[in-house]
């Protein structure tokens, strides 16, 4: 039995909770980007170039994507804030994120997690002032996922105490640089670093790239990457390198250093964990392009559901009036479900940004289990994020119709502006590969040992400790699937326990499956590792996909409990149903298949779902106002006509002439 959440609702409460520890951050940036910050429909590259590069600047510092830079040097010492400030300006605009992502995130980001005093001394004021415009160039036109493969090379000369940096062949150039085409002065390069005739891995390198006047300099070529379907604002641009002579000093040596000799040294002495561990401290840009996605997202979502309150079509047999959008099921089951979906995620980059900030402000030595687990979790919800970002702001659009087509409505730019973080920052499929290999072999570096296949019977032992312990850290979850009876027909599909049980019985079902099926490839085809892993990828995605789906659910339930306001909590605890509810009902072709659901109780979980969104269709506008986007942000002409259409509307239904009402 459904009971009904509490109304009204104190939407100050649900705001605060939907704030979270940042608040302040949320609240002053709410503040400070006004009207000039936001897009300008109808623009051209070159002036959306030109507009984006002058309102860096313009950009509030204090709180900003900047926040993470030690306070020492102009920031605060302050990840989750960069983080939550990257969201907020993702509502006002993407390509102006997107550049100040690639400025202060990874650009910057890079020259602080890998780079040593002498370097944030002589850079890191300047980058944070913007008055040094610099590009992360780490992609290559032939390895873009595979970054521990790039062909870039950075050779140390002991005659001369330089690096020769050079791009072998046109595969290995740097291509779809941010900062690079138009405004980037430095680069952080990333290469293969050879010294003494041996490699020791992927590396980076602080250079130069242009002149003060904006040429390139000598042995560098800059190229544009070309039209794109979105984000015009951000110059992206192709990089070459004709052995270009890099100072010795210019190496960001945090983790690996070459003496005037060329003798190289490192604190990590194997190759492939210190580049697993360089890109470890750079997890941030990953955790910021989910937590961007969603907050788009949820601006398409406030649109939509705003919309549907007011658009109205076709006039139901027993009413003299046209039915709103928001009142027809089939509307319903478009955006709650997704409204839900994106509460959850919002929960779950919460939980996952709150776990960054601790670990970075930690001084106590890495705890690479913790750090693997992170960088796990961050892959997982970047895809996660994104590729629901891409569903459902596709969903929103055509929800209102031929107006979400016009440029005026924003939709169309978040759709093309976000439609390129499924494959950015990692590309999503490999992202989830690198969140089942975590799962599978315990986050061991060497992803291709028969020996990890092997020894499966510990890895699968393993895994489950990891899931206790994350169990354990919520009592509230561990007590409600602890509660949870012996026989599913003996409780309903509303009880929490049940859900998160379900959740948790998927992701172990698949992982213990997955593992069976590789140490059987291992068995028959020990010469084959490709053919081992390939043969089962659709069933090792399914895993991760699964384990995305348990932890989401988790950070979901953990988070009700954040509120006060026995209201909200109410709310959200039917919002969290129709979650959970939601992807049992996505899924119910593997339930059934593995007998955890009967006939009769699939068909159940859709009258459920059904009977859910008609509780909570008089709460959708109160959903999306919780997310606290000033309405200028929203920048959507159908919205400002809002109140106009609405008086017109009651005026011809007052009238009794349906056919009137503006379309």
């Amino acid at each position: 039995m459904i009971s009904h959440a509490p109304s009204p609702i104190d939407l100050a409460r649900l705001k605060e909770v939907l704030d979270g520890p940042w608040a302040e951050v949320r609240e002053a940036l709410r503040d400070q980007l006004d009207a000039r910050f936001l897009p300008v429909y109808g623009e051209n590259d070159e002036r959306a170039r030109e507009r984006i590069s002058g309102l860096l600047t313009d950009l509030p510092v204090e709180p900003g994507i900047a926040s993470a830079f030690p306070a020492a040097y102009g920031g605060r010492s302050d990840v989750g804030a960069s983080i939550v400030a990257s969201e907020m300006l993702a509502q006002v605009d993407l390509s102006l994120m997107v550049k100040a992502g690639v400025q202060w995130g990874l650009f910057g980001g890079a020259v602080a997690a890998l780079g040593t005093r002498r370097h944030h001394d002589a850079y890191l004021r300047d980058i944070i002032s913007a008055k040094i415009l610099g590009c992360f160039a780490m992609t290559e036109t032939g390895h873009g996922s595979d970054v521990q493969q790039l062909r870039t090379t950075c050779t140390y000369d002991p005659q001369t105490q330089t690096f020769d940096l050079h791009t072998p062949y046109e595969a290995a150039r740097k291509d779809y640089i941010g900062n690079a085409a138009r405004d980037g002065r430095m680069a952080v390069v990333f290469a293969q670093l050879i010294t003494g005739g041996r490699r020791h891995g992927v590396h980076a390198w602080l250079v130069p790239i242009r002149d003060a006047q904006g040429n390139p300099l000598p042995g560098v070529t800059i190229g544009d990457a070309g039209p794109k379907a979105g984000l015009l604002g951000v110059d992206n641009g192709r990089i070459s390198f004709d052995h270009v002579r890099v100072p010795r000093d210019m190496l960001l040596d945090r983790y690996g250093q070459v003496a005037e000799d060329g003798t190289y040294s490192s604190p990590i002495a194997n190759d492939s964990r210190r580049f697993f561990t360089m890109l470890g401290t750079l997890v941030r840009g990953r955790v910021s392009v989910g937590g961007a996605a969603s907050a788009a997202t949820k601006s398409a979502l406030a649109i939509a559901v705003r919309y549907g309150d007011i658009r109205r079509q076709f006039t139901a047999p027993d009413a003299d009036r046209e039915v709103l959008l928001n009142d027809y099921l089939a509307h319903q089951r478009k955006l709650l479900p997704a409204l839900a979906t994106t509460y959850a995620f919002h929960f779950a980059q919460a939980e996952l940004v709150t776990a960054l900030s601790e670990m970075q402000s930690d001084d106590s030595p890495v705890d690479e289990h913790r750090q693997r687990e992170l960088e796990s979790r961050a892959a997982g919800l970047k895809a996660a994020q994104t590729w629901h970002a891409t569903r459902t702001i596709q969903m929103c659009r055509e929800a209102c119709g031929g107006a979400g087509y016009l440029a005026e409505n924003r939709l169309p730019g978040l759709k093309a502006d976000t439609d390129v973080f499924t494959t950015f920052e990692g590309d999503n499929t490999v992202l989830l590969q690198l969140v089942a290999k975590g799962l599978l072999t315990g986050y061991r570096d060497e992803f291709g040992s028969l020996d990890g296949w092997g020894r499966a019977s510990f890895v699968a032992e393993q895994v489950r400790e990891m899931m206790l312990e994350r169990t354990a850290a919520r009592s509230l979850i561990q007590r409600l699937v602890s509660a949870v009876p012996g026989r599913d027909e003996e409780i309903a599909v509303t009880d929490r326990g049940w859900q998160l049980k379900m959740f948790e019985d998927r992701e172990k079902h698949l992982l213990e499956t997955a593992i069976r099926r590789l140490r059987g490839g291992a068995a028959t085809k020990k010469d084959r590792p490709f053919d081992i892993f390939n043969d089962v990828q659709d069933h090792v995605l399914a895993v991760a996909a699964a384990h995305i789906d348990r932890v989401t659910l988790e950070a979901f339930v953990a988070g009700i409990e954040s509120s006060a306001d026995p209201a909200v909590r109410a709310l959200l605890s039917r919002v969290c149903d129709l979650y959970a509810l939601s992807v049992i009902e996505a899924n119910k072709a593997w339930f059934l298949e593995h007998a955890r659901l009967t006939p009769a109780r699939s068909k159940a979980i859709t009258a459920v779902v059904n009977g859910l969104l008609k509780e909570l269709r008089p709460h959708m506008r109160t959903l999306v106002d919780g997310f606290a986007i000033p309405d200028a942000w929203l920048h959507c002409a159908i919205l400002r006509e809002e109140p106009g259409r609405q008086e017109t509307m009651a005026a011809h239904d007052a009238a009794g002439d349906p056919q009137a009402v503006p379309v």
